[in-house]
C-alpha cells in the first residue's frame, strides 16, 4: 500500500536559465523559432524525467509555458484583443510574444506608436507576474491552441504519467479585465462551451486526470461568481463523465467558499495545508465520502525545509479520516515560485544548506512523507535526520542577534513620524532645490549594458582589481549623469550600475541573508530573479550606497536621488525565515535602511528615494486580513524615513500592482513624492483621485518601460494632460513607470528625449494659463 503523490506545477526556466538565454535569443533575431521550440521541448523532458526521479506518481504538462500561463490561456480561449488583428486555427508564437510584450512600429505597420502589451500584474500574492485577460462585453470565445494536447500526448509517449494542468474557468475570468469594468462572470456562458470542448479532447486522448486550477476559490468571491462556479463544473463534469477532475486550490484557506468547493463535482480536491490556516478540521468534516483529498503539505513558495513531523500530523489525521485510497500527497502549489535545485548550489555554506529545500528536493519531501505517513521503514532514518537539521537552525547562534531584538523592542511613536506636517516640509524642500512645475526625473536604474555586467563578473572572479572596479562604475555614473544633464531632467539619478538586483545589493551588505549561485525563479517572461534568503536576525554593519550618491551629487548642481530599496520590498522579494512573524522581519529590515537613510543625509543627499513596488503584492488575499498588514507595513516604511529633516524629500516608487484600493495606504506612508506606474493600464490609477484627494505630490508613470516601444511626444503630452485632470499641476511629477535597467540605450534616450519635451509642452500650456509651481 502507498500513498500517491503528484505534483502541481514545475519551474520552466531550466537549472541554467536555459529559457531565458533562448527566449531572447530568438527575440534578437539571433535564434530561430526552430531553436527555441527545441529547448523548450528539452526543458519539458528533463523536467519531467527529474520529477519521476523524485518519487512523483502523476506528473503535470501544460505548466510549461514560453512566456505565462495566464497568456497561454487567453491564447487557447482565441482571447486575442483586437488590436492584434486576426489569426487562423490557432495563435502563433509571435502573436503570443507581441501580446506580452507590444510591437514596435517596424514589426507590423499599423500606426505610428506600434502595439502596446496587454497589462502585467502579479499572480495573487507571490512575485510572479500575468498577462492579464483583455475581455470584452459580448466577447466570443473559441479553442485555438493545441498546445495543453500536444505537451500531454508528448510526455504520455515518453513513458511518463502525465496530468494535464488548466487555469479554471472561474479563475481566468476572476483574473481578467472586461472593458467598461463589466462583469466578467456574465461572460461564462460564451466561455463553459470552449471548456468543454477541451475536456472532451483530453478525453478523447485517453487522459486520465486532468487538474483544473483554481486559485481563486481564495479570494473574496462575488455573489455573480458563487453561482459561476455551481454552474461551470456541473457542465464540465457533463462534457467528460469518465475525466477524473481534480480541482487545485492554492495561496490560502478557503474559508467562505470551502462548502461550495467541497460539493462540486469533481474526483479530488487539492488544498494547501500549509497557508490553510486551522481549517484541515472543517475540510475533513466536509469533503464527500467519494472524493479524494489531495493535502499540500511541501510549502511550494519558499525555500525551508519542510518539518517532517508538522506535515505528518495532518497527514496522520487525514489518513484517519479518509483512508489511504483517498489521500495524495503533493506540494502546497505550483513550484514555479521556487528555484530548481540545491545541487549546483556549491559553494552555499553546508550548515545552512542543509536547511533548505528547491523545487527537486522538495519532490523529494513529498515522496518521503508519503511513505513516513505509512510508516515504510526504509525512509524512517530520514524523519530522524529531518529532526536534527531543524534543531540545528533553532539553536543556531546565526539565526539571532540580542542586539536586534533590542532595537526593535525599543522603538516607539516618535520614530514613525516626520518633524513636520507635509505643508512645512514642501516649503522648505522648494526652498532647498527650487523646481519647475511639472519636474522631470527617472525612477532610478539605467540600463545595465553588457559591459556592466562583464565587469561585474570580472571583478567578482579576481580580474578586476576593487579600485579597477570603482574606478568603472565611476566612468558609467559620469557618463549617465551627463546624459541626465543632456536631456534635461530636473531631479537626478546615478543608475545604480553597482547593483546586480534591487534587493539583492541590500542584502549581500546586511547581517541576517544568504545568497546562492543559481536559485533563479521567474519573475515573468525571460526576467529572472534570485531572491535573497533571509535566515536570522537583520542589521546594516556600515553605508551601502553613500559612496555612489555622494560621488553622483558631486558631479552636478541638480538634486541627485539617494536609491533605496524599502523594507517591504526586500522582504517580500526575498525568501523569507518562517520561525518568526514577517512584521518583526520587516520592522528589522526597516532599521537598518534607516540607518542608510541617516548616512545619506549627512552626505548631503537632498533627496532620497525608498522604493516600495512590492507593498501591495504583500495584501492578503481577504480584504478582511487587510488592516493588520498595511498598519506593520506602513509602519515600517515610516521607521525607514521618518529620521530625515525637513528639507529632506523622500520619494518612493511602487510599479505593476493596482493601488486604487489601498490608496489610504499609500498616502499614510507620508511620502514627500510617490511615483506608481499607470500607463501600462492606461492610467487606470487616476481613477483613485476623481474622490481622493491625494495629499502629496505623486508622478504616475508615463512611459512603459516593460515594453521595448519608443512613445511620441504626443502621447506622453496625452498621458500627462489625462492626469492633470484629477491631479493639481503644483503636486504632479513627470516620469517612467519603472527603472531602466532591463531596456537599452536606443530605446532609452530618445524615450526620455521625449518625456522631457512633454513635460516642456505641457508646461508651458499651463504657465499661458497662469498656473505656477508653487
Amino acid at each position: 500500500m502507498e500513498l500517491c503523490t503528484h505534483n502541481l506545477g514545475y519551474p520552466r526556466i531550466g537549472p541554467n536559465r536555459e529559457l531565458k538565454r533562448a527566449l531572447e535569443s530568438y527575440w534578437k533575431g539571433e535564434a530561430t523559432l526552430d531553436a527555441l521550440l527545441q529547448t523548450a521541448s528539452d526543458l519539458r523532458r528533463q523536467a519531467w524525467t527529474r520529477q519521476k526521479a523524485a518519487g512523483i506518481r502523476w506528473i503535470p504538462t501544460g505548466d510549461f509555458s514560453l512566456y505565462d500561463h495566464v497568456l497561454d490561456t487567453s491564447a487557447l480561449l482565441g482571447a486575442v484583443p483586437p488590436r492584434f488583428g486576426s489569426f487562423g486555427e490557432e495563435v502563433p508564437v509571435d502573436l503570443l510574444f507581441a501580446m506580452a510584450r507590444g510591437l514596435l512600429e517596424r514589426e507590423h505597420g499599423h500606426g505610428s506608436h506600434g502595439l502596446a502589451p496587454m497589462e502585467m500584474t502579479k499572480w495573487f500574492d507571490t512575485n510572479y507576474h500575468y498577462i492579464v485577460p483583455e475581455l470584452k462585453p459580448g466577447q466570443s470565445f473559441h479553442l485555438s491552441s493545441q498546445k495543453p494536447f500536444t505537451e500531454f500526448l508528448e510526455a504520455r509517449q515518453a513513458g511518463f504519467s502525465a496530468k494535464p494542468v488548466l487555469l479554471g474557468p472561474i479563475s481566468f475570468l476572476r483574473l481578467s479585465k472586461v472593458e467598461g469594468n463589466g462583469d466578467a462572470a456574465t461572460l461564462l456562458p460564451a466561455l463553459l462551451p470552449v471548456y468543454q470542448e477541451i475536456l472532451r479532447r483530453f478525453a478523447e486522448l485517453g487522459c486520465e486526470w486532468l487538474q483544473i486550477d483554481e486559485p481563486a476559490l481564495v479570494l473574496d468571491l462575488s455573489p455573480s461568481f458563487q453561482k459561476a462556479l455551481t454552474v461551470a463544473y456541473q457542465e464540465l463534469r457533463s462534457a467528460a463523465p469518465n475525466l477524473k477532475l481534480l480541482l487545485a486550490t492554492y495561496f490560502g484557506p478557503l474559508r467562505d467558499n470551502l462548502e461550495a468547493a467541497f460539493s462540486l463535482p469533481v474526483d479530488a480536491l487539492h488544498w494547501d495545508a500549509t497557508r490553510g490556516g486551522s481549517e484541515l478540521e472543517s475540510v475533513l468534516n466536509t469533503i464527500p465520502p467519494n472524493m479524494i483529498l489531495s493535502l499540500g503539505v511541501v510549502d511550494g513558495r519558499n525555500v525551508w525545509r519542510n518539518n517532517f513531523s508538522e506535515s505528518l500530523r495532518s497527514l496522520e489525521r487525514a489518513l484517519a479520516a479518509v483512508g489511504p485510497d483517498r489521500l495524495w500527497v503533493a506540494p502546497s502549489c505550483s513550484l514555479l515560485h521556487v528555484p530548481v535545485s540545491l545541487e549546483g548550489e556549491k559553494r552555499l555554506d553546508p550548515e545552512l544548506r542543509s536547511w533548505l529545500a528547491f523545487a527537486y528536493e522538495k519532490l523529494r519531501e513529498v515522496d518521503l512523507l508519503a511513505r513516513l505517513a505509512l510508516r515504510d521503514p526504509v525512509a524512517l532514518p530520514a524523519l530522524e535526520e529531518n529532526r536534527q537539521a531543524l534543531e540545528s537552525r533553532r539553536q543556531s547562534s546565526r539565526v539571532h542577534d540580542s542586539a536586534v531584538a533590542q532595537r526593535v523592542s525599543s522603538v516607539g511613536p516618535l520614530d514613525l513620524q516626520r518633524k513636520s506636517a507635509y505643508p512645512a516640509r514642501r516649503k522648505a524642500q522648494r526652498t532647498r532645490n527650487p523646481l519647475p512645475l511639472l519636474p522631470t526625473t527617472t525612477i532610478g536604474s539605467f540600463p545595465q549594458t553588457a559591459e556592466v555586467r562583464k565587469a561585474r563578473a570580472r571583478w567578482r572572479a579576481g580580474g578586476l582589481t576593487t579600485a579597477e572596479y570603482e574606478s568603472f562604475l565611476e566612468g558609467e555614473i559620469r557618463r549617465v549623469v551627463d546624459l541626465q544633464e543632456e536631456v534635461g531632467l530636473d531631479v537626478l539619478v546615478h543608475g545604480e550600475f553597482e547593483r546586480n538586483d534591487m534587493v539583492e545589493y541590500f542584502g549581500e551588505q546586511l547581517a541576517g541573508f544568504a545568497f546562492t549561485e543559481g536559485g533563479w525563479v521567474q519573475s515573468y517572461g525571460s526576467r529572472c530573479t534570485k531572491p535573497p534568503i533571509i535566515f536570522g536576525d537583520v542589521s546594516r554593519p556600515k553605508p551601502m550606497t553613500v559612496r555612489w550618491s555622494q560621488f553622483a551629487q558631486s558631479l552636478t548642481q541638480k538634486p541627485m536621488k539617494g536609491m533605496l530599496t524599502g523594507p517591504i520590498t526586500i522582504l517580500q522579494w526575498s525568501f523569507v525565515r518562517d520561525d518568526q512573524p514577517r512584521a518583526t522581519t520587516a520592522r528589522q529590515i526597516a532599521l537598518a535602511i534607516r540607518d542608510e537613510v541617516a548616512d545619506l543625509e549627512k552626505a548631503g543627499l537632498s533627496a532620497i528615494q525608498i522604493d516600495e513596488p512590492a507593498l501591495r503584492e504583500g495584501l492578503p488575499l481577504r480584504r478582511a486580513d487587510w488592516p493588520s498588514y498595511l498598519t506593520w507595513a506602513v509602519e515600517a516604511f515610516r521607521l525607514s524615513a521618518s529620521v530625515v529633516a525637513d528639507s529632506t524629500t523622500i520619494h518612493t516608487h511602487m510599479c505593476y500592482s493596482e493601488f486604487n484600493d489601498i490608496i489610504d495606504a499609500i498616502a499614510a506612508l507620508d511620502a514627500d513624492v510617490i511615483s506608481i506606474e499607470a500607463s501600462r493600464s492606461s492610467m487606470e490609477l487616476l481613477h483613485a483621485f476623481v474622490h481622493f484627494r491625494y495629499p502629496n505630490e505623486i508622478g504616475p508613470g508615463v512611459w512603459d518601460i516593460h515594453s521595448p516601444r519608443i512613445p511620441s511626444v504626443e502621447e506622453l503630452v496625452e498621458g500627462i494632460r489625462r492626469a492633470l485632470t484629477v491631479l493639481p499641476a503644483a503636486a504632479l511629477w513627470v516620469n517612467p513607470d519603472c527603472g531602466l535597467k532591463t531596456r537599452n540605450a536606443a530605446e532609452v534616450v530618445p524615450s526620455l528625449r521625449h518625456m522631457v519635451e512633454a513635460a516642456r509642452r505641457v508646461r508651458k500650456e499651463l504657465s499661458e494659463k497662469g498656473e505656477s509651481a508653487s
